[in-house]
């Protein structure tokens, strides 16, 4: 089996991957990016990935990045775990790559806009309504995403790592303060997929972690809320 090595920041979308790597049953070493002392843009790993960002999968000593491609080359290498369901055809796999896709691109840069919302105006006194514009923007997903629970418990007919993806988005967007209350299905999805083993140790993992930064003083904690940044 190849060589893996996941290069993570706690929290980040790279646990996507994570979950995906623990649910594969593939072994994997994993490489602590510390963002919060800006590693992401040293020289040392913009050699790896030039993008500045995680995750990066290394195989063999080779760089992927980016979700998609990673969960989809996970999902065709290790078939047996379930990433996403066996026996699709061609139209489904699209479809299923399009719900990727669908989080990866039109939904996590809202979820960035909510936790970090500064980044994206530098005039403090604004910085809450672009909290604000971003919480409207995610609502016409959040409304989606709820229809298609439905009364399933999954995304597709069975786990996949859709879920995984949704449930990331949702984490996120909860603690930063996103109103969760009119939206039973996701709260409930939330809660099941964090009882799945596979993310359970992939939190076990974002936790070593967070205790080996907090114990060197890096910031560790929660984004702060709109009405706090910048004072």
């Amino acid at each position: 089996m190849p060589h893996l090595n996941l290069f993570f920041f706690p929290g980040t979308c790279a646990r996507v991957t994570m979950v995906g790597l623990e649910q594969s049953g593939a072994a994997f070493e994993t490489s602590l990016v510390n963002i919060a002392a800006g590693e992401h843009r040293s020289p040392e790993y913009l050699r790896i990935n030039p993008k500045g960002k995680v995750p990066t999968l290394m195989i063999e000593g080779r760089a992927m990045t980016e979700n998609v491609a990673i969960l989809s080359w996970l999902a065709r290498t290790y078939p047996q775990a379930g990433l996403l369901p066996a026996g699709m055809d061609v139209r489904a796999q699209s479809e299923t790559l399009a719900d990727l896709s669908w989080c990866a691109s039109s939904i996590h840069p809202i979820v960035t806009r909510l936790v970090m919302p500064q980044l994206y105006c530098d005039l403090d006194h604004a910085v809450p309504r672009v909290w604000e514009m971003a919480s409207e923007a995610m609502h016409w997903h959040t409304r989606l995403l709820e229809q298609r629970l439905g009364d399933r418990q999954w995304m597709l007919s069975e786990w996949s790592v859709v879920d995984a993806y949704v449930q990331w988005i949702w984490d996120q967007i909860i603690v930063a303060g996103f109103d969760a209350s009119a939206y039973p299905n996701l709260n409930e999805h939330g809660a099941r997929h964090r009882e799945q083993p596979a993310v359970q140790r992939a939190l076990a993992r974002e936790l070593a972690a967070i205790e080996w930064m907090a114990a060197r003083g890096f910031p560790v904690g929660p984004p702060r809320r709109p009405s706090t940044l910048g004072h």
